[in-house]
């Protein structure tokens, strides 16, 4: 039976575990392929074009824009982030399925886009699912934050009530999976994945 491509969009609080769940997916699911976003700042080290950014002017940026070819963009401490929807629209149309990871502000624009302006045809609309990823607890985020050692003690404390925020709009997505286990986490989300793809 063929599988039904699908547009994942996936969100969590900084430290629980997002990018790790979504690099086993890519390896377990050669059909899924990683949204890559557009961003006018400059690239930091090691950051390479194409793979961990679309690096573009402001210009290119812009004109995008009047082109009306975001899905959804957001202004960040005076830099632009965007998802194109091209990338997206092919891969689905070839028959493959695309995750984006993606904030809630920008998950929310991006389903408001899909849910009112595409129709049930659309590919983008029809294999639509979206994923919230919980930590257990936020006494067991703030150790996990603090172990990674990598953030000022301040920077943690930010990230924990921007966390809050997040988790308090968890119930807009159609699913939460709480990362606990990382095993265990990561098996509910393929488990989702093959219901919806139809590989059950």
């Amino acid at each position: 039976m063929k599988t039904k491509p699908l547009f994942i969009v996936m969100s969590a609080p900084s430290g629980c575990g997002k990018s790790t769940l979504i690099d086993l997916l890519l390896q377990e699911y050669p059909d899924l392929q990683y949204s890559i976003s557009c961003t006018t700042r400059n690239p930091r080290d090691c950051e390479e074009d194409g793979i961990d950014y679309h690096f573009m002017t402001m210009e290119r940026f812009r004109e995008l824009l009047d082109q009306d070819a975001f899905l959804e963009y957001a202004k960040v401490h005076d830099n632009y982030y965007g998802t194109l929807k091209g990338p997206i629209n092919d891969v689905l149309k070839e028959g493959n399925s695309m995750i984006l990871d993606i904030d809630v502000a920008g998950a929310a624009k991006v389903r408001h886009y899909v849910m009112h302006h595409l129709p049930p045809t659309d590919p983008m609309r029809a294999g639509y699912v979206d994923v919230f990823i919980n930590p257990p607890s936020m006494e067991e985020l703030r150790a996990r934050l603090e172990g990674r050692g990598t953030d000022a003690p301040e920077v943690i404390e930010r990230r924990l009530i921007n966390a809050e925020g997040e988790m308090a709009r968890a119930h807009e997505y159609m699913h939460q999976v709480t990362n606990d286990d990382l095993t265990i986490a990561y098996k509910r989300l393929c488990d989702l994945i093959d219901a919806y793809s139809n590989r059950m």
